[in-house]
């Protein structure tokens, strides 16, 4: 059986956040990540930490910016402060944010202003975001070039990384779905005549001119006629009676032990 708190009220029968009991047949559960088998962990969960540190750049940059661009630091007085938080408040009213961009300090009485925050570059804060973002497309095996980060792909590399990603990121997950739903929508029965597939043979194309020279081959080769390849591109079939259905042979092959059979001299051309 399962569980799960409810968070809405929909349903009157039950309260808001009470427990609510389903038994497994009503329950269509495919788990990701586990251990067991039976309960999948959240990507986001199991890597906390990097979506964590992903979101303290985000706020470190945002903080940053709207302080002018400008790292923190301390002023520095001679003597002794009667007031130090009037003068931070005065400061900061007068040099801080992106509206105060630009203007020339004035220190009296001693004072020296140093800086004690990190600057951007010294913290590699753009390696940093880069490389949080193929930490995060990491965590479920998607291609940098499919959440935007073009830096290392190439038109030559970009079609087999999306090969891959319908091999081995797409595929796992389809194959679970296949199963769960095949075993909890049929019957014993039903599932030795119906069975249940996604198809993605359209994400698996290889580019136009690769796709052609492998129709060629099968064309010519006699395990492929035009309808064939035709459902393949998605086309409308060639009738029957038209030669879509057809296969062809090249008639340059024969059978090994048939080779030079025609060629042999015969007694009468002797």
């Amino acid at each position: 059986y399962y569980t799960y708190q409810r968070v809405t009220d929909e349903n009157p029968n039950f309260k808001r956040g009470g427990e609510v009991v389903l038994p497994a047949e009503d329950v269509l559960h495919i788990p990701g990540l586990g251990f067991d088998g039976l309960i999948g962990y959240s990507p986001i969960a199991m890597a906390r930490n990097a979506v964590g540190m992903t979101l303290a750049c985000e706020e470190y940059g945002a903080s940053f910016f709207a302080n002018g661009a400008r790292p923190g630091g301390v002023l520095q007085h001679p003597g002794v402060l009667k007031d130090p938080a009037k003068l931070r408040e005065s400061w900061q009213a007068v040099y801080g944010g992106a509206a105060n961009t630009g203007k020339v300090a004035v220190l009296e009485e001693g004072m020296t202003y140093q800086q004690i925050g990190i600057p951007p570059e010294e913290a590699q804060f753009l390696e940093t975001r880069k490389f949080q973002v193929d930490e995060i497309a990491r965590l479920y095996r998607i291609p940098p070039h499919m959440v935007g980060d073009l830096d290392k792909s190439s038109f030559s590399n970009i079609e087999q990384q999306s090969l891959e990603f319908v091999k081995y990121t797409l595929n796992p997950w389809v194959v679970r779905w296949e199963q769960a739903l095949q075993k909890s929508l049929l019957l014993p029965e039903e599932r030795k005549r119906y069975f249940i597939r996604f198809n993605v043979d359209g994400l698996l194309r290889g580019d136009y001119q690769s796709r052609m020279q492998g129709y060629a081959v099968g064309r010519q080769n006699g395990w492929l006629s035009a309808n064939d390849i035709r459902e393949m591109e998605d086309m409308n079939p060639i009738p029957a009676e038209e030669g879509g259905d057809t296969y062809l042979i090249n008639g340059n092959m024969t059978k090994l032990r048939d080779a030079g059979l025609f060629a042999k001299p015969t007694d009468a051309g002797q």
